[in-house]
C-alpha cells in the first residue's frame, strides 16, 4: 500500500471485483434469463459500475471533504470493511448477496434486464469494498492524473468481468457454484490481509503506531 501504482491499483481492484466474485453473482442471473437477457444485464451492470468507479475516484477529495472525512479515518473503516467481508468469505457468507428465499422466485418477466442488474448491484454496480478501494486509491495523490489513473485500472477490471461474464455464460449456467465458493474462500484469506494492512495504514497516518512503540 506505500508505493501505488497502476499494476498494484488493478490487482487490488481485481482481488475485490475480479470475475471469482461476480461470476457468483452472474450465475444466478443466468438460471432465470435467457441468453440474451443474460447478456444485456452484463453489458448494463458493467457499464454502471464504471461509472460508479469513476464518479466516486475523481470527486474523492470533494466527498471527503463535504462529509468532513479524512483519509485515514477511510483507511480504518476501508480496513474493517474489508476484514469484515473476508472473514464472510471465509466462512461461506456472502455479505450483501441478496438469496431472495433460496433463489426460488422467478425474473419479473416485464422487466428482465432491470430483475437481473438488481442481482448484480450489490457485488458489482456498486460494491462496497469497490468503492472503499477506489476512495482510498483516490485519495493516496491529490492530482487528477493519479485519480483517472484508478479510474482506468477500475475500469480495466469491469471489462474483464464482462468479458468473462459473456464467454462463460454457457459454462456457469450449467456449472456447480462450489469450484466458485471454493475461489471465494481462498480469495478471502488475502482479503483479510489486506483489510488488516490497509487499517494499520490509517493508525499509522493517525501517529498512532508511532506513540505505542515510543513506550
Amino acid at each position: 500500500m506505500e508505493n501505488l501504482d497502476l499494476a498494484s491499483t488493478f490487482v487490488l481492484f481485481f482481488a475485490l471485483l475480479g470475475p471469482q466474485k461476480v461470476l457468483l453473482s452472474f450465475a444466478h442471473v443466468t438460471q432465470h434469463q435467457d441468453p440474451r437477457t443474460s447478456r444485456r444485464v452484463a453489458v448494463t451492470a458493467t457499464c454502471a459500475a464504471i461509472f460508479t468507479g469513476a464518479l466516486c475516484a475523481w470527486t474523492a477529495p470533494w466527498l471527503t471533504g463535504f462529509f468532513h472525512i479524512g483519509v485515514e479515518s477511510v483507511e480504518l473503516a476501508g480496513g474493517i470493511v474489508f476484514f469484515v467481508y473476508a472473514v464472510g468469505l471465509v466462512l461461506g457468507l456472502h455479505l450483501g448477496l441478496e438469496l431472495d428465499q433460496e433463489r426460488e422466485g422467478e425474473a419479473d418477466p416485464l422487466h428482465p434486464v432491470v430483475s437481473g442488474f438488481r442481482e448484480l448491484l450489490l457485488p458489482f454496480v456498486v460494491s462496497p469494498l469497490a468503492v472503499t478501494a477506489v476512495l482510498v486509491e483516490a485519495l493516496y495523490r491529490g492530482t487528477w492524473g493519479w485519480r483517472s489513473t484508478v479510474v482506468g485500472a477500475f475500469a480495466a477490471v469491469a471489462v474483464i468481468n464482462l468479458t468473462c461474464m459473456l464467454l462463460l455464460a454457457p459454462v456457469v449456467r450449467r456449472a456447480h457454484t462450489t469450484a466458485l465458493e471454493v475461489l471465494s474462500r481462498l480469495l478471502g484469506m488475502l482479503l483479510a490481509a489486506v483489510g488488516v494492512e490497509l487499517f494499520l495504514l490509517g493508525l499509522s497516518g493517525l501517529g498512532v503506531l508511532h506513540a505505542k512503540s515510543g513506550h
